[in-house]
């Protein structure tokens, strides 16, 4: 078994120990009691010997499934979680494997220091649902605030390396009114940290880590703007190493989040199913408001499967289309007019990104029906080039796709000269999707894509009251988009099941 589970393994020893001289084993997630002070408690199983464990801890026979936690674990959901995983299709081994990685390209005694994202406050007292911060996240599986990550090399070896934890004890008063966080005990038994330690203690027990580092790679902001304070952190950070000693950390998760797992890909196909599902069904409709549309996929997300929605949708119709990002979805849909709607759900934190456009009474117009097959027949191509032997990158399928959509355009009728098609088709045909819609952030769209790659591929022509523009098209607006995994010879479609062929959608209210 891997070395994140070790705990685990010598737990069944002692249970079966236990068991041959009739005393109680113990439960995988027996709960340590007592409170721990600015000290780390530490769960490596290779320092232990089972005598003087036994001895230094008291356990209570608590089953896990009584015990409450900050987030789903199998024992208390196993609705939501499989055995072995940390968050929805992802284990604790993959977890592990991620963290080693990242320790491996580290330099000799380097670390890297990740804090969680903050709780963000809507208005007063009112906040916004917790959203972990996606490194954080990439890395432990921990979903919690108040918390801080240190991934430290410790020798030359893939899994050469200790997972410092810093989080919240239990608290059971502060827990009644906030609800329940899992502690230093589940860092270590559940979320397989080496060292767990109280948040509060960080400037005890943070710099000594810092101290013995060759390098220190974070993302935690040292020079903050005019007006704002240095984060406890950082503030640590600062006062402990110096800055020609600090490295951004995002590059080089970049390269790892980049390319997905098997398991990255499930969750990303399981929500691009049921996305894609609701996006058909509510073709089927006649809706005559943007925000009930709006409301039916949001439901639709999460009653097939999803956990919601991935981002605040677009439903733009008729001319509104043409804004790229109109999200008030507050106006009336009219007879005739075309909509545009851009939405995903996520699955495990795993998104996906859907655009469609179809008529709001069912039917094309022939003006409506030739500027889609336009964007349809490029967006094709652009996806048929999502694959590893293309040897190429999303900035090459960008030009492809501009050059296509000339083509079609000029057949159209359309007058090309001067910045026509900046303003036809002002946006870059795709991003790389994954934990964050915008996946990845910084790392080139000139990289050849690679299998494992998830991106999107979205032309659109938005034709504005423009008088150059042939009358029967302007107003119109057209966006096609797909999730895309790159496979070594073609791609895999992740949002297939929306429908995007014009006999179909037709085909949906008969």
């Amino acid at each position: 078994m891997a070395r994140a589970l070790s705990q685990r393994s010598v737990l069944r020893q002692l249970s079966q120990q236990l068991r041959r001289q009739g005393r109680e084993p113990l439960h995988p997630l027996q709960t340590r009691l007592g409170a721990a002070g600015c000290s780390f408690s530490h769960s490596r199983a290779a320092s232990w010997s089972p005598s003087t464990w036994w001895t230094s801890r008291n356990y209570a026979t608590v089953s896990a499934a009584e015990l409450e936690f900050g987030q789903p674990v199998h024992e208390t959901h196993p609705h939501i979680l499989k055995a072995g995983e940390i968050t929805p299709g992802i284990t604790a081994q993959e977890y592990h494997d991620r963290r080693a990685k990242l320790a491996f390209g580290l330099p000799e005694n380097g670390i890297a220091v990740l804090p969680s994202a903050e709780l963000r406050y809507r208005s007063g007292a009112v906040f916004f649902p917790f959203r972990q911060e996606s490194n954080f996240l990439y890395l432990t599986g921990f979903l919690e605030q108040e918390s801080l990550a240190v991934i430290q090399k410790t020798g030359p070896k893939l899994g050469d390396y200790l997972f410092h934890l810093f989080c919240r004890p239990k608290d059971p008063r502060a827990e009644q009114w906030s609800g329940p966080w899992s502690g230093l005990q589940a860092a270590e038994d559940v979320f397989n940290a080496d060292k767990a330690a109280d948040i509060s203690c960080l400037e005890t027990l943070l710099p000594p880590i810092l101290r013995s580092a060759s390098r220190v790679y974070t993302d935690v902001s040292l020079n903050p703007s005019s007006g704002q304070s240095l984060s406890p952190v950082a503030s640590i950070i600062r006062s402990v190493t110096p800055l020609s000693s600090i490295t951004s950390l995002q590059p080089l998760v970049n390269v790892q989040r980049a390319i997905k797992s098997r398991a990255e890909i499930a969750n990303m196909r399981h929500a691009g199913r049921v996305s894609g599902r609701a996006i058909t069904n509510a073709m089927r409709q006649a809706w005559t408001r943007e925000k009930d549309l709006h409301s039916f996929l949001d439901y639709d997300f999460t009653k097939d499967g999803c956990d919601g929605p991935a981002y605040v949708p677009v439903v733009a119709g008729g001319s509104r289309g043409c804004m790229i990002h109109y999200v008030q979805n507050t106006a009336a849909l009219h007879d005739g007019e075309m909509v545009l709607v851009d939405a995903g759900g996520e699955y495990g934190t795993y998104i996906t990104d859907i655009s469609r456009t179809w008529p709001v009474n069912g039917k094309f117009t022939p003006a409506q029906r030739d500027l889609y097959e336009a964007v349809l027949a490029v967006q094709r191509i652009g996806v048929s080039l999502c694959a590893e032997t293309s040897f190429m990158s999303l900035d090459q399928i960008h030009r492809a796709t501009e050059g296509g959509l000339r083509e079609q355009l000029t057949r159209l009728g359309f007058d090309l000269g001067g910045n026509a098609m900046d303003i036809l088709f002002p946006h870059h045909v795709g991003h790389y999707v994954g934990l964050d819609v915008h996946d990845v952030p910084g790392y080139g769209r000139s990289i050849p894509l690679r299998q494992g790659h998830c991106v999107t591929i979205e032309p659109g022509i938005y034709v504005p009251d423009d008088e150059r523009f042939p009358k029967h098209f302007r107003g119109l607006a057209v966006r096609i988009e797909d999730s895309v995994c790159v496979d070594e010879t073609g791609p895999l479609v992740l949002t297939t099941e929306a429908v995007k062929e014009v006999v179909d959608i037709e085909a949906l209210r008969d």
